[in-house]
C-alpha cells in the first residue's frame, strides 16, 4: 500500500498543481513510483485519457511528470463550468449531469465513494500518491459534504501540507488564519507548511517562518522562490494564459468567457517568431493581426453571443476582407459556420443560431460527447499530427470538401475557397513539432523548437528547484499510509 500526502492551499492559485508536478518528477528521480491525484477539480481545460475519459489538464501534466499515462482515476470528479451558476459534472471520466451549484452541493456526498475508489486503485499501483486539494480548506462554509480538501483527507486518512502564496501578500495571515478557523480535527491533519512564489532573498523571510511555526506548531518544509520557467508548462487556468507580444507573425486570440482546452496556445506561445496575444473582452481585434485564432469553448452558443456583443464579428469580417487568416478549433470551428443547431437544448433553450458565416458548414449539437486520442495526417504536407477530440456536435457542409486533416479513413476540418479560413475539431495539434513547422512555414515563419522536449526539460528544472528549496525527506517522513 502506498504512502500518501495531500497538498492543500491557503487560497486559490497558490501553485498546488505545479508543486505536485514538480514533486512527482523529483520523487520519480529518487526511484519512487508516484501517482498524482485530485479528487475534485474545476476546469474547462481537460485532457483525454487512454481509457477514453477526461480529466483536468493539470493532472495530465502531473501524470507526465510522474512518468505515467493519464488515467481517469487521477481526477475522478471534474466540474466544467457552463454558466456562472452551473457546470457539467464528469465522474471517473464520463459526463453524468449538468448541475447548478446548489444542486451539486447536495450531490457531493454521493461522489465521495467514486473518489475513494479511484484513490484506492492508484494506491495499489504506486509507492507514493500525491494528492492535490482544490481552492482552500479555509472555506469552512463548504466543509459539509466536502470531497476536495479536508473532507477527502478525513475519509482517506491522509495528512496535509498547507501552502501559502507570498506573492499576493499576507502569507502569515493566510497560514495562521487557516489554522485558526478550521475545526480542531481538520487543523490537526495539517503536519507542515510551505511558502511559495517568493521573490528575492529567501533569508529575508526567516522571521516570517518563525512567526508561522510559533503560532501553528507546524514545521516549515521550505520557502520556495518564484520559478521563472513556469510559463513553459501548460497553463491550467484561463487566467494563467500568457500573452507573448513580440515582433513577428501576429496571432490574436479573443478571450472567450467559457474558453476550453486552450492548451492549443502553449506551443505557439513558445515560438520566438510568433506574437500570440490574448484579446480581452471590450478590446477590438487588432487591425494589423496576421491571424485570428478562435479557441475552444465549453458553451459555444453563449460565447458566440458574447463574441458579437464585443463587436468581434465586425472586426473578424474586416480582418478577412484585408486578406487575414483565421483558424477555429472545436467551438471556434463551430462558430465560423453558417448555423449552430441545438435541437435538444444542450446549451440552453432548444433552437438554432446563425454562425459567423465564414465557413459553409453547419453544426448540430448531439447528446453524445466525442472523446478520443487521435492521430491524423496534415494533408498539405503529409506530416503526422497527434492530438485529441473532445466535443459535442457534428459539423458538415460544402467546405468540408476542403478538409485539411485525415484521421484514419475519414477527413477532418474545413476551409473556405481562399484557404485563409480554416477550422477543425482536433485539439493539441500544434504540439506536433513537424506539423507546426510545416503549418507556420506557409506564413513565412520558421520553427525549429522541440516543444515536448522543452516541457520535459522544464519539469526536470522544476524538480531540481523543489529539491533545492524544499525538505523532501521531511515530506516523505510526514506521508502516511491511508486508512480508508
Amino acid at each position: 500500500m502506498a504512502q500518501s500526502i495531500m497538498i492543500q492551499g491557503a487560497g486559490s492559485n497558490v501553485g498546488k498543481s505545479m508543486l505536485v508536478a514538480g514533486l512527482s518528477r523529483a520523487f520519480v528521480r529518487r526511484g519512487r513510483s508516484v501517482a498524482p491525484f485530485k479528487p475534485q477539480n474545476m476546469s474547462n481545460n481537460a485532457a483525454v485519457t487512454v481509457d477514453g475519459g477526461e480529466i483536468g489538464r493539470a493532472q495530465a501534466l502531473q501524470a507526465r511528470a510522474a512518468g505515467r499515462v493519464p488515467h481517469t482515476d487521477m481526477n475522478p470528479v471534474l466540474l466544467k463550468p457552463e454558466t456562472d451558476t452551473g457546470a457539467q459534472v464528469i465522474v471517473q471520466g464520463r459526463r453524468v449531469a449538468t448541475m447548478r451549484a446548489r444542486d451539486y452541493a447536495k450531490a457531493k456526498p454521493q461522489l465521495l465513494g467514486p473518489a475513494l475508489q479511484s484513490f484506492q486503485r492508484l494506491c495499489a499501483d504506486a509507492d507514493l500518491v500525491l494528492v492535490e486539494g482544490a481552492g482552500s480548506p479555509a472555506e469552512i462554509n463548504l466543509r459539509a459534504g466536502d470531497i476536495a480538501n479536508m473532507g477527502f483527507a478525513e475519509a482517506a486518512g491522509v495528512p496535509v501540507i498547507l501552502v501559502g502564496d507570498i506573492d499576493r501578500g499576507g502569507v502569515i495571515a493566510q497560514l495562521v488564519g487557516t489554522q485558526a478557523i478550521l475545526p480542531p480535527a481538520d487543523a490537526a491533519r495539517i503536519k507542515g507548511f510551505a511558502v511559495n512564489k517568493f521573490r528575492g532573498d529567501v533569508r529575508l523571510f526567516d522571521e516570517g517562518v518563525t512567526a508561522i511555526s510559533d503560532r501553528t506548531g507546524w514545521p516549515c518544509l521550505g520557502v520556495i522562490p518564484w520559478f521563472p520557467q513556469a510559463w513553459r508548462l501548460p497553463a491550467e487556468d484561463v487566467m494563467d494564459i500568457r500573452s507573448t507580444p513580440r515582433a513577428g507573425f501576429r496571432i490574436v486570440v479573443p478571450r472567450l468567457g467559457r474558453i476550453a482546452n486552450f492548451d492549443d496556445l502553449d506551443p505557439l506561445s513558445a515560438e520566438p517568431g510568433l506574437s500570440v496575444e490574448i484579446i480581452e473582452p471590450g478590446r477590438p481585434l487588432p487591425g494589423n493581426a496576421d491571424m485570428v485564432l478562435i479557441p475552444g469553448s465549453k458553451s459555444t452558443i453563449a460565447d458566440l453571443t458574447a463574441f458579437r456583443a464585443n463587436g468581434w464579428d465586425i472586426d473578424l469580417a474586416a480582418h478577412i476582407r484585408r486578406g487575414g487568416h483565421v483558424l477555429g478549433i472545436c467551438g471556434g470551428y463551430q462558430m465560423l459556420g453558417r448555423e449552430i443547431a441545438d435541437p435538444e437544448g444542450l446549451e440552453g433553450a432548444p433552437g438554432s443560431v446563425p454562425g459567423l458565416g465564414h465557413l459553409d458548414v453547419t453544426t448540430v449539437m448531439r447528446q453524445e460527447k466525442h472523446l478520443s486520442l487521435t492521430r491524423a495526417l496534415y494533408l498539405p504536407s503529409g506530416h503526422a499530427v497527434e492530438g485529441y477530440e473532445i466535443h459535442l456536435g457534428e459539423t458538415d457542409g460544402p467546405d468540408r470538401d476542403r478538409a485539411w486533416l485525415q484521421i484514419d479513413d475519414r477527413l477532418e476540418g474545413a476551409a473556405n475557397a481562399t484557404g485563409r479560413v480554416r477550422g477543425c475539431y482536433l485539439h493539441g495539434l500544434f504540439a506536433s513539432d513537424r506539423f507546426r513547422a510545416a503549418y507556420l512555414a506557409e506564413f513565412g515563419v520558421s520553427s525549429d523548437i522541440a516543444f515536448n522536449d522543452a516541457v520535459e526539460t522544464t519539469l526536470d528544472a522544476l524538480a531540481t528547484h523543489l529539491e533545492t528549496h524544499m525538505d523532501l525527506d521531511l515530506l516523505l517522513n510526514l506521508a502516511e499510509r491511508p486508512t480508508f
